[in-house]
């Protein structure tokens, strides 16, 4: 099990321990975290996952892809630590991975 800790638009935190395998974005879905839609079922055709990665965690995740880009210039308020939370898949080196929910998606 993989511990992620999601930080909702409220502020309120939700740790949860998600299978390794799974997305961010599936675990989401899993614990039923709001504000993660995933409208495109993980297909990365939509940004309704997108994520805030926090500190000390973004450069310890695989390298963001030409697609996962093309599809952040659709979401809201990009930041340099957003990410898709559909690409990124958990593993034990992300144990502990803390990310925020945008206030829109």
């Amino acid at each position: 099990m993989v511990k992620l800790t999601y930080i909702e638009n409220t502020g309120a935190r939700r740790e949860v321990d998600a299978r390794a395998g799974v997305s961010v974005m599936d675990a989401a879905h899993r614990f039923d975290i709001p504000g993660i839609d995933g409208d495109c079922g993980g297909a990365c055709a939509c940004a309704t996952c997108h994520v805030y990665v926090e500190d000390g965690w973004y450069d310890r995740l695989p390298p963001m892809e030409e697609l996962e880009s093309g599809m952040l210039a659709f979401a809201c308020d990009v930041r340099p630590n957003s990410r898709l939370g559909c690409q990124i898949r958990l593993d034990e080196a992300l144990d502990g991975l803390v990310v925020r929910v945008p206030q829109h998606q």
